[in-house]
């Protein structure tokens, strides 16, 4: 007693098949909208200073040594977080001074050590480097990449 299926069958099961994955997409199409506005970057507005101080990093090519949201290379620290973990996210004028302070104290020509170069920046773009270096660090990222690295 095999039944044979027929066109209308065959073509209720193909709209009711149709229906059930649109439904399903619709579906999981509002949850990633809802996920993206509810875990964006909301608490972190773009800036012209934070734009700048991307420039900065892009025209200095910093991601050929540091990663940032763990994208680039591993040769210097992790800096996505770096303005948390000096205890001066909230405060720009302290973040502005304390990267200021740290790029001026990098050793240079040391034989045999890993070394920043000195890009020789003005005031203007550490302060907008610091600014998108907060910026990073306020990026909701579910905690990647992991570093606990000081």
């Amino acid at each position: 007693m095999s039944e044979v299926l027929t066109k209308s069958m065959a073509r209720n099961i193909f709209y009711g098949g149709s229906l059930c994955f649109i439904v399903i997409f619709i579906g999981l199409s509002v949850h990633s909208h809802r996920y993206i506005v509810n875990t964006s970057t909301t608490d972190a507005p773009l800036t012209a200073e934070v734009a700048a101080g991307k420039r900065v990093w892009e025209h200095h090519a910093c991601i050929n040594c540091h990663t940032i949201l763990g994208e680039g290379a591993y040769f210097a620290p992790e800096v996505a977080n770096v303005m948390d973990r000096w205890g001066v996210l909230d405060d720009p004028e302290d973040a502005f001074e304390t990267l200021k302070a740290w790029m001026e104290a990098q050793p240079t020509g040391v034989e045999g050590r890993r070394q920043m170069p000195n890009f020789d920046l003005s005031d203007e773009d550490i302060r907008n480097l610091s600014e998108f270096l907060r910026w990073t660090n306020k990026i909701k990222t579910q905690d990647w990449p992991p570093n606990d690295a000081g």
